[in-house]
């Protein structure tokens, strides 16, 4: 891949600003200048880049995987309207890459969040036919007893779709705390559900999506993963 193409797919900047960039000797990658638009760059060998003396995060190509842990208070949308988008927690110019979350998590919702730009790979984690395991910590308004995981998993009737749905699995740690699996990706069915039997969610936060969790993460920290 040729340098301007390369830093263009970094989101560095359009044609024009990246060939100034390279122009005027601010690129160097793997600690070595680069002042030639032609220049071959291998994707997989570039382990830093900066622009101007400054440490840019080297996106990998040509598809990357990013393991979020999501904070309250930020929606899942490029067009947010209430709150942050969680696409702000990334650096400026990985915002210029097509980039999206796979399925999305409400924005008062916390835990795993998947983001890519691979599309298939997207498909195949959110498609409900895979049955990808998504696991939920469940805080209820209600206090229940051990009926209450066993209603979810025999399956509740979802009013607006006039459905059932299931839980995969279903436990509780303590009287007003759920821990909940699902393989389907319904709009809101989380909460849905637990409305549907009869009580309420206070608070909702992913602890995993299928094999990977964000307990090394801090709210609002990411990393790249491989599928």
């Amino acid at each position: 891949m040729q340098l301007l193409k390369y830093l263009q797919s970094q989101g560095i900047g359009t044609r024009k600003q990246c060939q100034w960039l390279i122009d005027n000797n601010c690129i160097e990658i793997n600690n070595i200048a680069y002042n030639q638009t032609k220049a071959t760059i291998n994707p997989d060998e570039v382990h830093t880049l900066s622009i101007e003396g400054e440490a840019i995060t080297v996106v990998p190509q040509p598809y990357f995987y990013i393991l979020l842990n999501k904070p309250a208070n930020y929606e899942t949308s490029h067009k947010p309207r209430d709150y942050p988008s969680v696409f702000s927690l990334f650096p400026d110019h990985m915002r210029n890459i097509d980039m999206q979350a796979i399925g999305r998590l409400d924005a008062d919702t916390t835990g795993v969040l998947l983001i890519t730009n691979d599309g298939q790979f997207n498909h195949r984690m959110s498609s409900p036919k895979h049955k990808i395991a998504k696991c939920y910590q469940v805080n209820l308004k209600h206090a229940v007893d051990q009926t209450f995981p066993e209603t979810l998993k025999k399956g509740v009737l979802l009013n607006d779709d006039d459905e059932i749905a299931a839980a995969a699995e279903a436990e509780l740690t303590d009287e007003h705390t759920l821990l909940m699996t699902i393989t389907e990706g319904k709009y809101h069915q989380v909460k849905r559900m637990i409305a549907a039997a009869g009580n309420r969610v206070e608070s909702l936060h992913r602890l995993s999506f299928d094999t990977w969790n964000t307990e090394e993460l801090t709210a609002g920290q990411w990393k790249f993963i491989h599928p």
